[in-house]
């Protein structure tokens, strides 16, 4: 099929449309056709009348696009089917062309069908998301359309409701659960002051929430947009499939002069045309690619541009970050330097009850610190924790400030000689009713497959190098290099550094890299595949080709077999079914199918290659080796 690529969405609704009552149109018109043949005394002008009516209200649609198609300098295998049904036109052979307009028009039809079919997991993303909100306005509550919402605006979410938008709890107190957008099994607690996102399921409690973005620029909304585009991204595959094309129509145009200069009959020209319509044939290429992002959406693998599944199984060069990738990114507490050693289980107290409603990475160290040390958890009443700022609250009476070093410093220079000495790994500071009360150090757990995967890579993947590169300091950085087998590190490199490496590497090899912070950004988008482990900055997730919100090693690797598996089926439908063709239209050619017959043998032929494409969505029961 020509491909409408530049086409809006209420443009693809309207040919989608079209197509499906012109294929309808000339089934009716067929079967009408039929029956005056078969059962019904009329004469012959009158008998292909309903032909004629489907090869000009359906036909000639049809060739006028790809007529356009053709002034545009598009030549797909499409425009041997708009020759079909001019040769039958002028030949009389009117069932053969009603049945390419049908195979034309249908082929349009399966396309939609296969692209919804496959899509069923990304509709019912897009239906999950409520279509109101309940506005506080005074003392009255009004159900707006999500549209309607500003920045500011406070909403009521009540029990087991999905919460609308992005915002800060103003009132209430309980849990949301929000493994859905960031694939961790947990609720969060909620308090006012607390960061909700929508998408979120609500616990018992009611919430009163102020949103902080509109609806559109939702972290809900932003994953919707991007599996969005994904569908409608036209990837390299497809454009190999036009390559595909390029040389089938002038081989099957070959075929047919040569079987009409050596019979002399124009109707076997006609013959091989219409066997080598090809109308759902290169549909299987992009219904492939569609029933990839559709398996891949139900493991959590969100693919933002299609393209990644062509080149993600042909990357010899692979490129971690440490931090969240090959780490868990969730740090254990391993020192407490407290200035009162007396004090230290009040203090880890009052931090872990604050820490207990934050999503900073070294929360819930603190928390499980606190846990196993059985202190216990104090009510906090006012928390914030704009980015950047660290995290404050007042709990128990106490006001509680944790923050980082570098920040401290800035506004307490008095400090510089009362601070322990920095060390590797991770730190934070607390501040008790504002006083210095605590260093907190950190070391981050490398995963415990990170070693089993980082080997598997070469024999199972064809992977040459893998490069570990992280803004660490080198300590920290060659400790985890050494826990899981790899060889080329790169420490203390800054955003600017990573995207000089990956740009290097890049230029001589298919590259993917994986990261999962601000500071990959630049690197994700550099790479031929950038994979974004879990959703910790709206930033990555849309500098990433791939999101994989569990953030697991195992599911990198099963995007790898996904791509590989849709490589192989999408090339077996589109060569094979070519093949098939082929055959066919040298059987043509010799005078052993006639028009129609050869309709319905290429029918059979792309029918079998569209739903061979259609297996890429069935799920498999292993997709990990390692």
């Amino acid at each position: 099929m020509a491909p409408r690529t530049s086409a809006t969405p209420t443009e693809t609704g309207w040919w989608q449309a079209r197509d499906v009552v012109i294929a309808l149109f000339s089934i009716a018109m067929i079967v009408g056709y039929l029956v005056l043949r078969f059962a019904v005394d009329v004469s012959e002008l009158s008998r292909d009348l309903p032909l004629l009516f489907a090869l000009v209200f359906g036909g000639m649609p049809l060739v006028w696009s790809l007529v356009k198609d053709v002034a545009r300098g598009e030549f797909g295998a499409d425009l041997l089917a708009g020759i079909s049904i001019v040769v039958s036109v002028i030949l009389g052979e009117y069932l053969a062309g009603s049945l390419v307009v049908l195979m034309l028009s249908g082929g349009q039809a399966l396309e939609a069908y296969a692209v919804g079919s496959a899509s069923s997991v990304l509709r019912a993303l897009s239906q999950r998301m409520p279509s109101v909100a309940h506005l506080k306005v005074g003392s009255a509550v009004e159900d707006v359309a999500l549209d309607q919402l500003s920045v500011g605006d406070v909403v009521n979410v009540f029990p087991h409701e999905i919460c609308p938008v992005d915002g800060v709890v103003v009132e209430g107190h309980g849990v949301m659960d929000e493994s859905y957008l960031t694939g961790e099994p947990y609720t969060m607690s909620k308090t006012p002051g607390s960061s909700v996102l929508s998408g979120s399921v609500n616990g018992e409690s009611a919430f009163l929430v102020r949103a902080t973005t509109l609806a559109v620029d939702s972290r809900y909304a932003k994953i919707m947009s991007v599996m969005e585009v994904s569908e409608q991204h036209r990837p390299q595959m497809r454009r190999m499939a036009d390559g595909l094309g390029a040389w089938y129509t002038p081989l099957a145009v070959a075929i047919g002069l040569a079987a009409w200069v050596v019979s002399g009959d124009p109707v076997r020209f006609l013959a091989v045309m219409v066997v080598a319509t090809p109308c759902p044939l290169l549909i299987a290429i992009p219904v492939a690619i569609i029933g990839a992002i559709s398996l891949a959406a139900r493991r959590a693998i969100i693919v933002r541009d299609p393209a990644a599944l062509e080149n993600a199984d042909r990357c010899r060069t692979l490129i971690f970050d440490k931090t969240g990738t090959l780490t868990y990114g969730e740090p254990e507490l391993v020192e407490q330097l407290a200035v009162d050693r007396a004090r230290s289980g009040e203090v880890l107290a009052l931090a872990a009850s604050l820490e207990h409603f934050s999503k900073h990475p070294l929360a819930h160290a603190i928390v499980d610190a606190a846990k196993a040390a059985n202190t216990p958890q104090w009510p906090v009443s006012t928390i914030s924790e704009p980015p950047g700022q660290g995290l404050t609250g007042t709990v128990a009476g106490h006001s509680v400030e944790i923050t980082g070093r570098t920040k401290l410093l800035r506004q307490r220079p008095d400090l510089r000689d009362v601070l322990p000495p920095q060390a590797g790994g991770l730190e934070c500071v607390v501040l008790v009713d504002g006083e210095y009360a605590a260093t907190y150090r950190f070391r981050d757990t490398p995963r415990p497959d990170g070693a089993s995967f980082i080997r598997h890579l070469g024999p199972r993947h064809q992977v040459q190098r893998t490069l570990l590169v992280s803004g660490d300091r080198e300590g920290e950085v060659q400790y985890l290099a050494d826990q899981v087998g790899i060889s080329e590190v790169y420490s203390s490199q800054s955003p600017e550094q990573k995207l000089e490496i990956v740009n290097r590497e890049s230029a001589s090899e298919r590259t993917m890299f994986v990261g999962d912070g601000i500071n990959d950004a630049p690197a994700l988008m550099a790479a031929t595949v950038g994979i974004a482990l879990g959703q910790n900055s709206d930033v990555t997730t849309e500098a990433a080709d791939v999101v994989i919100l569990d953030g697991s090693l195992r599911k990198i690797d099963e995007f790898l077999h996904i791509s590989r598996r849709m490589r192989r089926i999408a090339l077996q439908s589109a060569l094979g079914g070519m093949a098939l063709s082929i055959v066919g239209m040298l059987f043509a050619a010799a005078g052993f199918l006639a028009p129609v017959a050869g309709a319905i043998c290429q029918e059979v032929i792309d029918v079998a290659a569209v739903l061979n494409a259609l297996r890429v969505a069935l799920p498999k029961k292993a997709l990990v080796d390692f």
